[in-house]
């Protein structure tokens, strides 16, 4: 009697922390479907779009679990294109994509000097 206690309430946290777990949020809009992705605290994971084909299309943004934003980027029926921006801990990374090959990385750290100033 003792087990099948034991695995009731083991089930029942299961079903528990199953429940909490925020479904993405989908929006029709015209020939484009919007997504916001969550991650397992409810902070937004990841938002962007997918075009009627069902590929990955357009402006797309990436969340650590804080909510602070880690990506940003964009694609072309399925395939990374133009500038994509990686921030991570004081640096920022700068990757160049055509057809989702890399053509070019630029990278920036809080001692880098970007531009001066002359007055």
């Amino acid at each position: 009697m003792k087990k099948i206690v034991i695995i009731l309430v083991m089930l029942c946290v299961g079903f528990t922390y199953a429940q909490d777990k925020k479904e993405p949020k989908l929006e029709k809009k015209g020939d484009v479907t919007l997504i916001t992705y969550y991650h397992d605290n409810g902070e937004i994971s990841q938002k962007g779009m997918f075009n009627a084909e069902g590929n990955v299309h357009g402006e797309w943004k990436m969340y650590d679990v804080t909510g602070k934003k880690i990506a940003l980027g964009s694609y072309d029926n399925g395939k990374k294109v133009g500038k994509w921006f990686f921030w991570q801990d004081d640096s920022l990374k700068e990757v160049d994509y055509i057809d989702s090959r890399i053509v070019n990385v630029n990278q920036w750290d809080n001692k880098t000097k970007v531009a001066i100033n002359n007055k």
